[in-house]
């Protein structure tokens, strides 16, 4: 995963976490959803950027 991808990613994490944050104190249900839709975006994106790493690990270690 480079590095700007884990950096993207971790800041759409924290957004997502500061949106539920806000959306708790205010009472927003809406609010304190999207938040948590971010905060799962980021983490399938994550999730996604381990998988292609597992693959060119897999690739490489067949190039040796």
């Amino acid at each position: 995963m480079s590095f700007a991808d884990k950096a993207k990613n971790t800041a759409q994490d924290a957004k997502g976490k500061a949106k539920e944050a806000t959306g708790k104190a205010s009472d927003d249900e809406s609010l304190e959803a999207e938040g948590k839709g971010d905060q799962a975006e980021a983490s399938f994106k994550n999730a996604g950027e381990k998988a292609k790493d597992a693959v060119d690990d897999v690739k490489d270690g067949f190039k040796s």
